[in-house]
């Protein structure tokens, strides 16, 4: 019997491939504008284009409570190039946002009836909105979140409660690290004074301690590099990479000591971002120092992609990123257009065991799992590990990502010997066990050639302290030596017996 995993993952599969379109977000933000188009799967598009224009609508509004003419000026000068780009990619939709200058602005509906000139109907959305949305972008990427989100922007920082797939509260405050200059030169304890007048008497005030933090927002994505660059992480991408709450202090201590050509030499870091990171990292420390969590989360994703998320049908939110974007990159290079999941069926058979999660990255591996035949034969054990570890996937964090590239790498024949020594990534246990199931990949894979009925129509079994490849009729021709060679090692690497 098929696993429910992938039995249900195979039931949505038919209707998906249809939700295909394009979609563009204008965000226009205290510190920013940008324009990002989505194209392809409902669930998980793909980033096709990304600009971003450094307008500083936010800058002086503290002071003036207006948005300086000049930055006015160059924001829609950037909303009139996002025009033009826009006309010629025939996007389905065009979801256009404003945020806390334009929000808090007496010159704000000023702005927004000058955006409606150029074409766009532009919302702007309130403080909880902009939680909301956030969050929702968090929850569309890290699908098991379960605590605190905090958006920092130019102007606002908004908070938001995310558990079981749901955001439960929000609340917006009007800090950012364009607006928070003066309140910075008081020093750290007015700061944490100052956020936490804004939460009192709040149902903030007494939130839950020790649970996760999820941060967005360029500046405090900036203060991961950071750290990622400082500690040495082995891998470029940052999404979902986690700090350790000891981290903190001696973070903001060092981005704080540092000038701005030190922190333009960390690879990686906007530039764009380096003048703010130093008010990012102090706010950081207060709204930690404040509640207190287990650790921090970077998320790639947040409003922008937020929006996408709440424009879907509750049917596509639903389906699992990972599972999705593995199957439709893996169907695409494969050999026969297979998707993996008769050989995930067969090989369970060699880990009746795995638990829920383990298995969710088993199917993503056997996905992917005939990625590397248009390499180079010397390089496709590389190609699999790149792709795995470097792939634009979402749903999945560091373990995840070191498990799969584990898989795919024996499987494509880099052996038994674990491709990484970083324990940041994953523990020994944890690779080890990825070897396992690439050792049973590549014995499937040798066995079917790739074909999905030969699969199908037999079984891996363990009997007792035996692992057994359970063939029929004719099919039995098919246990040749170098079928027999690759189960005995599989069997040999779970210390089984072996018929083959």
């Amino acid at each position: 019997m098929a696993d429910p995993v992938s039995f249900l993952f195979r039931k949505k599969r038919k209707p998906v491939e249809k939700r295909s379109h394009s979609i563009a977000v204008i965000d226009v933000g205290s510190n920013s504008i940008r324009l990002v188009v989505f194209a392809g799967p409902r669930r998980n598009p793909a980033l096709i284009f990304n600009e971003k224009v450094m307008a500083g609508l936010g800058t002086g509004l503290a002071e003036t409570g207006a948005m300086q003419p000049e930055s006015m000026e160059r924001g829609l000068t950037a909303i009139r190039r996002f025009s033009r780009l826009l006309s010629s990619y025939g996007v389905s939709e065009v979801i256009c946002v404003a945020t806390a200058a334009v929000r808090d602005a007496s010159n704000g509906p000023e702005f927004v009836a000058k955006v409606a000139e150029i074409g766009f109907e532009m919302r702007v959305l309130s403080g909880a909105e902009e939680a909301q949305s956030a969050a929702a972008g968090v929850l569309s990427s890290i699908i098991e979140a379960d605590g605190i989100v905090g958006d920092l922007g130019g102007g606002s920082l908004e908070l938001a409660r995310v558990s079981n797939g749901k955001v439960e509260r929000a609340i917006s405050l009007p800090v950012g690290v364009l607006r928070s200059d003066q309140l910075i030169a008081k020093g750290q304890a007015e700061i944490q004074s100052y956020i936490a007048d804004l939460i009192a008497g709040t149902e903030w005030a007494d939130m839950d301690k020790q649970l996760p933090f999820y941060v967005v927002g360029g500046s405090w994505r900036g203060l991961a590099r950071v750290d990622m660059f400082d500690t040495g992480y082995p891998l470029t991408v940052f999404h979902n990479y986690h700090i350790a709450k000891e981290r903190i202090g001696p973070l903001v201590d060092r981005v704080i000591a540092s000038s701005r050509d030190d922190l333009r030499a960390i690879p990686r870091l906007a530039s764009s971002r380096i003048a703010t990171l130093s008010n990012a990292a102090q706010l950081l420390q207060a709204v930690t120092s404040l509640f207190q969590p287990s650790h921090i989360v970077v998320s790639s994703y947040g409003l922008r992609e937020g929006l996408v998320f709440e424009n879907m049908d509750e049917a596509t939110r639903r389906i699992d990123p990972l599972l999705d974007s593995t199957r439709r990159f893996g169907r695409y290079q494969s050999r026969h257009g297979s998707d993996g999941t008769a050989l995930y069926d067969w090989l369970l058979g060699a880990f009746p065991t795995l638990d829920k999660g383990y298995k969710r990255l088993l199917l993503a591996a056997c996905h992917l799992s005939d990625i590397g035949w248009q390499a180079n034969p010397d390089f496709r054990a590389e190609r699999a590990l790149e792709v795995a570890l470097h792939g634009n996937w979402v749903g999945i964090d560091a373990t995840g990502r070191a498990m799969l590239a584990q898989s795919l790498y024996t499987s494509f024949g880099g052996g038994s010997s674990r491709f990484t020594n970083h324990e940041r990534l994953c523990s020994y246990e944890e690779l080890d066990m990825a070897i396992g199931w690439g050792l049973a990949i590549r014995a499937g894979q040798r066995l079917s050639g790739g074909r999905e009925e030969i699969l199908r129509r037999s079984r891996l079994v363990i009997d007792g302290t035996c692992l057994k490849l359970e063939l029929t009729g004719d099919d039995k021709d098919l246990q040749g030596e170098s079928v027999q060679r690759r189960i005995g090692k599989l069997a040999s690497y779970l210390s089984l017996d072996c018929q083959a």
